[in-house]
């Protein structure tokens, strides 16, 4: 009987455990892998895969070449969200389309792109 009982309490407890594993990794902002995903689909055309910026469009529209290191030491986290969330010049506003989560997470991916 006590096998059975502490063989239930382990059960349990692994349920739980897992349980609650679950729900904080549903609760993770946007992988570094998503923030990838989401620069190729919306960002690449205009910036490039590789950030420089180096497409016929980025060209047609002066995009940033995000690779630029004094850029990047210049400009902060803050303006780097707002122009993804808001736009700039050319640049169309993703602030409704992106959840702020999913943002930060290209505001992340943005900076990897420093020399």
């Amino acid at each position: 009987m006590r096998t059975a009982l502490k063989l239930t309490i382990m059960v349990v407890t692994t349920l739980v455990l897992v349980s609650a594993m679950a729900s904080a990794l549903r609760r993770q902002p946007e992988s570094k892998r998503g923030a990838a995903e989401i620069f190729d689909k919306s960002c690449s055309t205009c910036h490039g895969k590789d950030g420089k910026a180096k497409t016929f469009k980025a060209k047609f529209n002066h995009a940033r070449n995000l690779t630029d290191s004094e850029w990047q030491g210049n400009v902060t986290d803050e303006r780097i969200f707002n122009s993804i969330s808001n736009g700039k010049r050319k640049m169309p506003a993703f602030g409704k389309k992106l959840s702020d989560d999913e943002i930060n997470s290209l505001v992340t991916y943005v900076r990897g792109f420093k020399k």
